[in-house]
């Protein structure tokens, strides 16, 4: 009886030692490419930072000095620090007055957009009619019309409703100006939505208000979040439309408010960077609280 053997052939001394001598060579190659990747990123990233926060971290320096100390040594320390610089600006200055009325353009005119926005954004991502893409289009066309060039009928149009040096005429104003960007962006977001998602809430009962407030709105947060601080932020900085629209000194924002500390001959450095920094805190404060949503935001859709 015959019975059929196979032979398997083993590996040689040479190849077994080739093998082991090779393998850490690559895992040394694969490993230094990222760690050489993460120090210029750490870098690049720190040194951006160290720019970024140098002037902020000045202006509050200065904040906190005299102005013989600034005159004498620009760059130097407040020892021992002093708060009448924020207390001439807040009283003197009026400055409680230009804090209450860019809170109140910046929110209003915010929560106006935002409104708005998110309405028609629900509207486009679900209607198929055509008629809707028509209305889209003329949403969407606001983001290609420079709309500093229509500061004189704007002013005209405001001066004939007497409207001017109202701090409602500027939530107006602004909220107009960001429906287009906002829109554009929510509708993207809504239009990642999965339509079963209305459908699974129709048929256990949900109502197309209720669906879209309770199930639809929460999904789409991070882009709220970003919106938001993408209108915030330019309201709050803005110089132009107040300069133009407000002639009321009562009814200044911040930007405006600033302006006044700025003479002929001299300027009191410490009582504007103290108003610089009263300017600042409210976008810090924002950016810390939203800054997860912001990214979420930001980041969604990259991945799977």
């Amino acid at each position: 009886m015959v019975t059929a053997t196979s032979t398997v052939a083993e590996p040689t001394t040479e190849a077994i030692v080739s093998r082991r001598s090779s393998a850490p060579r690559r895992r040394g190659r694969a490993s230094e490419t990222p760690f050489v990747g993460r120090l210029f990123a750490n870098i690049f990233l720190w040194g951006y930072a160290i720019i970024a926060i140098g002037p902020l971290l000045l202006m509050v320096n200065n904040s906190l000095r005299t102005q013989q100390q600034i005159a004498s040594e620009p760059l130097g320390l407040p020892i021992p620090p002093t708060f009448t610089s924020f207390q001439k600006a807040w009283i003197t200055a009026s400055f409680d007055t230009y804090f209450i009325n860019s809170i109140t353009v910046t929110v209003g005119s915010v929560i106006v957009t935002t409104v708005v926005s998110v309405l028609a954004a629900y509207a486009f991502a679900r209607a198929r009619a055509k008629f809707f893409r028509g209305i889209e289009a003329v949403f969407l066309s606001g983001l290609m019309l420079p709309v500093h060039l229509a500061i004189l009928p704007l002013f005209y149009l405001l001066d004939s409703l007497k409207m001017t040096s109202n701090v409602f005429s500027l939530i107006l104003v602004y909220g107009a100006l960001g429906i287009p960007f906002t829109t554009f962006v929510l509708t993207v977001f809504f239009r990642a939505l999965p339509i079963e998602l209305e459908e699974a809430a129709r048929i256990d009962g949900a109502g197309p208000l209720r669906t879209f407030l309770m199930i639809l709105l929460p999904l789409v947060r991070p882009a709220l979040a970003t919106v938001i601080v993408f209108r915030f932020v330019p309201v709050w900085n803005d110089f132009f439309y107040p300069l133009i629209l407000l002639r009321d000194r009562d009814s200044y924002t911040l930007p405006v408010g600033l302006t006044r500390f700025f003479g002929e001959y001299s300027t009191d450095w410490p009582q504007l960077f103290a108003g610089l920094t009263i300017a600042t805190i409210p976008l810090v404060v924002l950016f810390l609280l939203a800054t997860k949503q912001i990214i979420s935001g930001l980041t969604s859709g990259m991945s799977k």
